[in-house]
């Protein structure tokens, strides 16, 4: 096994599935249109996809507990290329809506990559792969903008879905061929309770209450019976199924190894950074695109936008190595600490650049003032890109180092359900201070330059919340890891 070719083989699995998610933005404003539907309808498209990558994640991480990482990405990977091919057929909003929940199914193969690395390679040399791999789904997501918007000015929408059907199926293979089969962990199969199917039922309905709430609060209303009634029914059925969980032999997430320290600190900052990346994507594409006559807007195109957008997920990858090293040599809890410290720093430089913005006069600005601006909002971005990678990269090393080799997969997936928890909660949050800090322009509501400054605030202070955080993380969280199981022959 080259284990270069296999880093690579995983890092682009995540980018295909990070792509997928993004892959959307660019045509949301004219699915209506395509489709003769509501913008209310339409948004189900992307909502659909990441509710059911948070449910399935957990799920799949379990199974790949029981019966093997590699099969269950196979197994995920099927779903994720039925559902790109019926996007690219999809001819009313329903079908489009099922083809997206069926890509959602693939989210939960960065997961199993991070944990497969973990696995298969030395402690030293899996440091760095799996910060690239975690990283991967930033990176994807912002290189996936500027590629999508390319494709659907210049080609049909419809050519996205096929592109990503093609590039799946050629993952699918290299993963077969590539990815070595790992014998289940020692002891996990021969569980008497074998799969919980009650708890995979029990944390679906409840996370696609609580997340169902959150997303839709702003605009179906806080204070609704949908929104309070999904809220209700998500605090119900989460507390039965732990009740459940914490009784039951070889639980789908085993709750006493959750409330480890380490584990439970590490999961809580996942929250926040999950909330601080997706805040940066809410905020300054707007701020990119608003008409320069507003004082504070730039007057970008989708495609212009997207291409000064790409540098935050190129930051990502580019410190995957650096923040490896560090953990490596000063355990990740430092690292986690630094990625706290630098995302909020990040949000601060933005919050200052378009504070200066805005201070002018409204009207056209100048063409320099417009590409300086671009520039310092560039590096900003890549700085809280640097951040994230080094959270990223950081967060499963302290989760695979605290529980036992038959619960890394369940573990680590866990861990990816509280990022898409973050981000869930940011886009809500957001979400709803630019919409009531905002005025209406040509009849339209547009953010103002406060709602931005404030939204960039929340941003920077998830970020020192989940810096400190870090710090209480038990310094003995371990970077060793248990006895990895051998390749099957």
């Amino acid at each position: 096994m080259n284990p270069r070719l296999l880093v690579a083989v995983l890092a682009a699995t995540g980018i295909v599935v990070s792509l997928a998610q993004t892959l959307v933005v660019p045509i949301l404003g004219e699915l209506p249109v395509i489709f003769g539907t509501d913008v209310a309808t339409a948004s189900w498209v992307i909502t659909v996809t990441l509710l059911v990558g948070a449910v399935s994640t957990p799920v799949m991480g379990r199974l790949a507990d029981l019966y093997g990482k590699k099969r269950m990405m196979l197994v995920a990977v099927t779903p994720f290329i039925l559902g790109s091919i019926v996007c690219a057929l999809a001819t009313d909003v329903v079908v489009m809506i099922l083809g997206r929940g069926l890509q959602g199914l693939g989210t939960g193969m960065i997961p199993l990559g991070i944990s497969l690395i973990h696995d298969v390679l030395s402690r030293e040399k899996a440091g760095s792969a799996i910060a690239l791999m975690s990283s991967s789904m930033g990176i994807g997501g912002a290189l996936g903008i500027p590629v999508a918007a390319a494709i659907a000015q210049f080609a049909s929408w419809r050519v996205l879905f096929w592109a990503t059907a093609a590039i799946a199926v050629a993952t699918a293979v290299a993963i077969a061929l590539i990815v070595p089969a790992l014998r289940p962990a020692a002891g996990t199969v021969s569980k008497p309770a074998g799969f919980d199917v009650v708890g995979a039922i029990g944390l679906a309905v409840g996370l696609t209450s609580l997340l169902l709430g959150i997303s839709k609060g702003a605009e179906w209303g806080w204070g609704s019976v949908l929104t309070l009634g999904s809220l209700g029914v998500a605090v119900v059925v989460l507390v039965a199924w732990g009740a459940y969980e914490w009784r039951r032999p070889g639980p789908l997430v085993d709750l006493r190894t959750t409330l480890r320290p380490v584990v439970l600190l590490t999961n809580l900052a996942s929250v926040l950074f999950g909330f601080s990346m997706y805040a940066m994507n809410l905020i300054i594409p707007q701020v990119m695109q608003l008409p320069v006559d507003l004082g504070y807007g730039l007057g970008q195109s989708m495609i212009q936008m997207g291409l000064w957008m790409a540098p935050l997920g190129l930051g990502m990858m580019a410190v995957s190595g650096l923040g490896a090293r560090i953990s490596y040599r000063k355990g990740p809890k430092l690292t986690l600490t630094l990625a706290g410290v630098i995302i909020a720093a990040g949000y601060g430089a933005t919050a200052l650049i378009l504070a200066t913005l805005g201070s002018r006069a409204p009207g056209p600005a100048d063409g320099a003032t417009i590409l300086w601006t671009l520039v310092l909002l560039c590096c900003a971005g890549a700085l809280v890109g640097c951040g994230i990678g080094f959270a990223y990269g950081a967060m499963p090393a302290l989760i695979m180092s605290a529980v036992p080799a038959t619960e890394k997969a369940s573990a680590n997936g866990l861990n990816a359900l509280m990022r898409s928890l973050g981000t869930t909660i940011s886009a809500a949050v957001i979400g709803a201070l630019l919409g009531a800090l905002s005025q209406q322009v040509a009849g339209v509501p547009v953010p103002t330059q406060t709602g931005f400054l404030v939204a960039l605030l929340c941003g920077a202070g998830a970020a020192l919340v989940a810096a400190g955080v870090a710090v209480m993380i038990p310094a003995k969280g371990g970077t060793e890891g248990p006895e990895r199981p051998q390749p099957s022959t």
